[in-house]
């Protein structure tokens, strides 16, 4: 009998530091839902990575990660498919990252592009800290410890891939053939504006969060940023540097997309009327998560079992990485 063709290994994961958004659910949680088909995934909830720029406060961190376990299961992530887990149960994760900071050398992570500009963009934490700049380091270990073939990253994280596949050659180089080169998958969504016109993002309060109520994302679209040249009605408009057109792209249909582009050139739609559109497609669009994630809402011991069961799976793998890199190092 012919054995099944074995599917490729996915690792992937987020930082539980607030509510997740519309960008996490095009961006990536789609993506992830699409690939517990087809590969063996593993999940990340990547608690230890929240302390490298929220140490100080670490109240919410609890609840942030049960929040981020109902907003997966509501897109879709099925724990018969796929494996979710909690990084923090899983202690080979820290191991790893251990013995990879003993053979990284520091300029490879001050030359990496978003610590330079995370520093610059959140003004209101001190993150010169070695956790911070040492998170690639660990996000190697989070991904390597499985020996995951593939990563699903946005652009912006594909400096921090390169440097995870630079300390596995070295690795290897130095003790012998133990981890594979994790290759990028690239999602085709791009990186969605908030509603300052700037990245959608947890850290710059400008996003619109999966836990906001219709009203609250009403309200949120309606004030948002548009073509700042655009000063009133009348006034032809560009949608190529308006961050509503954007959400457009990602969010209505083609005749819809067509419309506005050709309305706001001509000054034939307000800036209010083109956000309404956007509202048209964006509420049918987030009823059914809003409906799965308020079922799943009132099942927290289940949320908490299904990452219970995760983390026991993930320690049986990544424990056995570790066994094979302390044979390799000598130190088993």
């Amino acid at each position: 009998m012919t054995a099944p063709p074995t599917r490729s290994r996915v690792l992937s994961g987020f930082r539980p530091t607030g509510p997740m958004h519309i960008g996490h659910l095009v961006g990536a949680l789609e993506n992830w839902v699409r690939l517990q088909e087809s590969h063996e995934c593993y999940f990340a909830i990547c608690d230890w990575h929240a302390l490298t720029s929220d140490y100080e406060d670490t109240g919410r961190l609890k609840a942030y990660v049960l929040e981020m376990a109902t907003d997966w299961l509501a897109a879709g992530l099925d724990p018969e498919k796929c494996t979710l887990f909690v990084q923090s149960r899983v202690p080979e994760h820290a191991e790893l990252h251990l013995l990879l900071s003993m053979i990284v050398p520091l300029p490879w992570l001050e030359r990496v592009p978003t610590y330079k500009e995370q520093q610059q963009q959140v003004a209101n934490r001190d993150l010169g800290n070695y956790g911070f700049l040492g998170y690639p380091v660990l996000q190697a270990a989070d991904i390597l410890v499985y020996r995951a073939e593939l990563v699903p990253v946005g652009e912006d994280q594909l400096a921090h891939l390169e440097l995870c596949r630079e300390i596995a050659r070295r690795f290897n180089a130095l003790y012998g053939q133990v981890f594979p080169e994790p290759q990028a998958l690239t999602t085709r969504t791009p990186r969605l504006p908030g509603t300052d016109g700037r990245k959608m993002s947890k850290s710059y309060g400008n996003a619109i969060n999966l836990a906001d109520d219709p009203e609250r994302i009403r309200q949120k679209i309606l004030t948002m940023v548009t073509d700042p040249a655009r000063k009133r009605r009348t006034d032809p408009g560009n949608p190529d540097v308006c961050p509503v057109f954007d959400l457009h792209r990602a969010f209505s249909d083609k005749r819809t997309i067509e419309h506005v582009d050709v309305e706001c050139r001509r000054a034939g739609i307000g800036c209010i009327d083109c956000k309404k559109e956007l509202l048209g497609h964006l509420e049918p669009f987030l009823a059914p998560f809003q409906e799965r994630r308020a079922a799943w809402l009132r099942q927290p011991g289940r949320v908490a079992e299904i990452l219970a069961a995760g983390a026991r799976k993930a320690r049986v793998e990544a424990g056995a990485t570790m066994s094979r890199v302390r044979a390799a190092m000598k130190i088993d």
